[in-house]
């Protein structure tokens, strides 16, 4: 429990800023979905237009440090190398 009104208003931020942070992790976790969806159905031009769209996505919430800059790299790297095997 917080006792000083600084400790009191650093747990109310948390508490906002983790419910962000989640919707941004469930917002990167839906388009690298997205992506896999595309290449499983076997357009490859669909699946390069969601594939950059995607990149974008990752790129942003790495850059925000909501998640990892290797692991956006990681994502990034394994969603162009699906999509290239799809040829």
């Amino acid at each position: 429990m917080a006792n000083t009104a600084q400790a009191r208003k650093r747990a109310r931020q948390a508490v906002k800023q983790n419910a962000h942070n989640s919707s941004q992790r469930s917002t990167l976790r839906t388009a690298v979905k997205a992506v896999r969806k595309a290449i499983e159905a076997g357009d490859k031009t669909a699946a390069a237009q969601v594939f950059l769209a995607s990149v974008s996505t990752i790129d942003r919430i790495a850059d925000k440090k909501i998640i990892h800059k290797n692991k956006a790299a990681r994502h990034k790297s394994r969603l162009a190398a699906a999509l290239k095997a799809l040829a």
